[in-house]
């Protein structure tokens, strides 16, 4: 089912709102789903990013409920609930904050179905913000999806667009397996940097389908379609390399955009098809370059189509340092439109010389 094809109508959300529409839509067509995080009901802030708010007026605090400050509670509570038959939502508030609870998502919520030979499902859904960009400091901004692709059972979904965050989400709540669904806190702001100037926060406003609307995990979506090169990328990133697309376009220069949508599982079959008719593949991560998953997904294109591409495959990801505090330095930390373009200019000049 896409945008086009909604017919409960539609209305134009931005990313957050979005969010909060698929929890709705999950509290009320499912009596098992229930919400678990730091201060997410009404009385308290409904939510860090306020992704929550109105959950619990409506559907009452014994369905979505404040916890303790404890990541480790959190995971355990909601793998506890699961295994009792609840499909538990929990919020952690930064993905940095995950590796508290790296022993619950790890050692129990994705081995529990394999060790228990299936009896045991775990259908948990951790939600979870990036906050690269908007000075929160170290501890508050990385990106570690890679830490988690690594870890059989799990599933991992980085949404891009208020659309998807909407259908990707309910589809993850209903999964019969745990889901770590990351969201770039910058889209809840339009993509901008806290305090940018002339930031339009409904820049990145869509429509967005009304009601029980999903989207298959493991589909990638083609944003763009081009035939010199392709360019992969995921979540916050989406919006940078669609305006690098638009403006290689005016320069002679076609690029296929393809935006992951989840991780695991991957849809290598779209991307492995884009790569071997553009022969020339850039993967665009926020993430630190060094072992992320960027350095999979080129491995793996490599793998398959070694013989058919015409260069390496290239990344473009953040330098292998924490994530600067000073706003300046964060701003040269973060990898940017400006680079990708030059790093998709660089990838089809090596072309054109070697031809």
């Amino acid at each position: 089912m896409s945008t086009i094809d909604a017919p409960g109508g539609t209305r134009l959300m931005g990313f957050g709102e979005a969010l909060n529409d698929a929890l709705d839509v999950a509290l009320q067509i499912d009596p098992t789903v229930v919400l678990l995080g730091e201060d997410i009901d009404d009385e308290s802030t409904g939510g860090n990013f306020k992704i929550t708010a109105g959950l619990s007026t409506k559907h009452g605090d014994h369905r979505v409920r404040t916890t303790p400050i404890s990541e480790q509670a959190i995971v355990g509570a909601a793998i506890g609930g699961a295994l009792g038959g609840l499909r538990p939502v929990a919020e952690i508030m930064f993905v940095d904050f995950l590796a508290v609870a790296m022993d619950q998502i790890v050692n129990h919520a994705a081995r529990l179905r394999y060790m228990s030979g299936g009896k045991t499902p775990v259908p948990i859904t951790i939600r979870t913000a990036s906050a690269g960009g908007q000075g929160f400091g170290g501890q508050h901004s990385g990106m570690l999806e890679s830490w988690f692709t690594h870890v059989p059972g799990l599933k991992v979904v980085v949404p891009a667009s208020a659309d998807d965050a909407k259908g990707l989400l309910l589809s993850s709540i209903f999964d019969p397996d745990p889901v770590l669904f990351i969201e770039s806190s910058r889209l809840y702001f339009g993509n901008m940097a806290f305090g940018e100037p002339g930031g339009d926060p409904r820049r990145l406003h869509v429509e967005v389908p009304l009601g029980d609307y999903r989207v298959p995990l493991g589909k990638a979506r083609i944003r763009r379609e081009g035939d010199a090169v392709t360019l992969v990328t995921y979540g916050r990133q989406v919006d940078d390399a669609t305006k690098v697309a638009d403006r290689l376009a005016e320069e002679g220069i076609s690029v296929e955009l393809i935006d992951l949508r989840s991780l695991v599982p991957l849809d290598l079959e779209t991307v492995l098809a884009s790569a071997a008719k553009t022969r020339r593949v850039v993967i665009f991560q926020e993430a630190v370059t060094r072992s992320g998953f960027g350095g999979e997904l080129a491995a793996r294109i490599t793998e398959e189509l070694f013989d058919t591409l015409e260069v390496p495959v290239r990344r473009l990801g953040a330098p292998n340092t924490p994530v600067p505090y000073a706003a300046n330095l964060e701003t040269a930390y973060q990898p940017s439109a400006e680079a990708l373009a030059a790093e998709v200019r660089e990838t089809v000049e090596r072309k054109a010389r070697a031809s």
